[in-house]
């Protein structure tokens, strides 16, 4: 047998503009919002509905965190639904004789309805859905370091650094009450000695790429498929390379099938500008609305009719197959090992539903037939596997992250590397001297609400990840 975890990243930059009646950016929030987060949400309270257990890992950062609990946001958000909703509505008279799109606008009108429905039942704060699945037992959320930061990059100003971990313990036990236990850190980025810096935070457990346990010191002998114990006494998990592979490579992954639907085609950029004008950016941008008629088909080919009942087939069929591959991985680590292997599987939330329309639904179906079928893979979180095996190898994990090369050099390179250069290293502060607060320190004042702290990434399906 072999433990199988789910670790869904879900992150965005905060973007918040009480100044603006609507602003660009937070459309990003939105988005996630209509086609991830509640998404997931559905599909986890139709199994809770069938009395199905399941069990996987979140990361909700910080900045999501006081994004989804922020009363302006979540009537902005209403706003944009109800305007969603509208849009749809009219999408379903528009179309009411086109046999290839009229099903897919009525499709439109039902999902955001039920986003509309989810919602308000949760009081517009989405942290409550979380919540209770933590609370039942199917969900373990784990923190993130307060902005997001890359670690790495700010590993000689320590005052940073646990700035970024006291207000990432901080801000989980504002929102969930209780401690946490485990840390996604920032684009998986590792150093040697970070792992003091997550004990005295009072973190048990982080992840990283698969190199960083591989060419830890010494290499564990178990490879990715079990824990390290660092020299602080924090356990490192690592990714498996080959079940990552299967959902976020755009040539090999699932995503890439010529069932599922086309994210680049939107009527936000096909209709007449009269017609969508009022559902795009007020400045007369076209953006994405989310209504998407068009599936992947194939490459250089024009791009025909979704179909839904294909694309819900094609999620159903992939399911079945990732628990066929993770069985045959179990099957063959099981003798190497001695021991049950732990298979983790991190990705970024926002692939299931944003990028990959499916991806709520196939991550559905698998947590059901995991449930209902027999396999050789039993769900499980970091912290249940330390509860079962609790003496895993000793190393201390190498440097690394995840993205591109896997050495940071997604985040400073020759093209950036100007900001370390002529920025004198800090002086380590004195044990005994005053110590500024956390929230001074990152620049978390008054006046945060109206910075916009980075633009976020769209790279998920050429396997970057955040």
């Amino acid at each position: 047998m072999a433990y199988l975890n789910f670790v869904l990243h879900a992150h965005l930059p905060f973007v918040r503009h009480p100044e603006h009646a609507r602003f660009l950016e937070e459309e990003w929030l939105y988005e996630a919002i209509t086609e991830t987060y509640i998404p997931l949400l559905l599909e986890f309270e139709a199994l809770e509905r069938d009395n199905l257990p399941f069990r996987l890992t979140m990361s909700l950062t910080p900045p999501l965190c006081e994004m989804l609990a922020d009363e302006l946001l979540q009537t902005r958000y209403a706003n944009h639904l109800d305007r969603l909703r509208e849009l749809a509505e009219k999408e379903c008279s528009r179309t009411k004789n086109d046999p290839r799109f009229a099903e897919l606008a009525a499709m439109y009108r039902n999902r955001f309805e039920a986003c509309h429905l989810k919602f308000e039942a949760l009081g517009r704060n989405l942290l409550n859905g979380f919540r209770h699945y933590q609370r039942r037992g199917n969900l373990e959320i784990v923190t993130c370091g307060a902005t997001h930061g890359f670690l790495p990059n700010l590993r000689y100003a320590p005052r940073n650094i646990e700035a970024q971990l006291e207000v990432a313990v901080r801000n989980y036990q504002k929102h969930f009450g209780v401690d946490p236990w485990g840390i996604w850190l920032g684009e998986c980025g590792y150093y040697p000695g970070l792992d003091k810096n997550l004990r005295d935070a009072g973190l048990k457990y982080f992840f990283t790429d698969t190199h960083g346990i591989l060419q830890g010191d010494p290499p564990s002998p178990k490879g990715c498929y079990a824990p390290v114990e660092t020299p602080a006494g924090v356990y490192c998990f690592a990714r498996d390379p080959e079940s990552s592979k299967a959902v976020w490579s755009a040539e090999e992954g699932y995503p890439g099938d010529w069932r599922y639907r086309e994210f680049y085609r939107d009527i936000g950029h096909d209709l007449d500008i009269d017609y969508i004008a009022p559902y795009i950016h007020p400045m007369g941008l076209r953006i994405q609305t989310g209504i998407k008629y068009h599936r992947i088909t194939g490459k250089n080919t024009e791009k025909q009719p979704y179909v839904e009942a294909w694309a819900l087939e094609a999620a159903n069929e992939h399911a079945g197959n990732f628990l066929f591959n993770r069985d045959l991985q179990a099957d063959h680590l099981d003798p190497l090992l001695g021991a049950p292997a732990n298979i983790v599987c991190p990705y970024d939330a926002e692939l299931f539903g944003h990028w990959w329309y499916e991806g709520p639904r196939f991550l559905g179906a698998v947590l059901r037939k995991a449930a209902t079928s027999a396999h050789k893979v039993t769900l499980a979180s970091p912290r249940d596997y330390l509860g079962r095996h609790p003496n895993p190898p000793k190393s201390e994990p190498a440097f690394s992250s995840w993205g591109a090369g896997g050495y940071a050099d997604v985040w400073l390179n020759g093209t950036n590397d100007w900001w370390r250069k002529r920025r004198p290293r800090p002086a380590r502060p004195q044990p005994d001297g005053p110590r500024a607060p956390a929230r001074a320190i990152l620049g978390l004042g008054v006046h945060h609400e109206n910075r916009n702290h980075g633009g976020i990434r769209r790279e998920a399906h050429q396997g970057a990840c955040s």
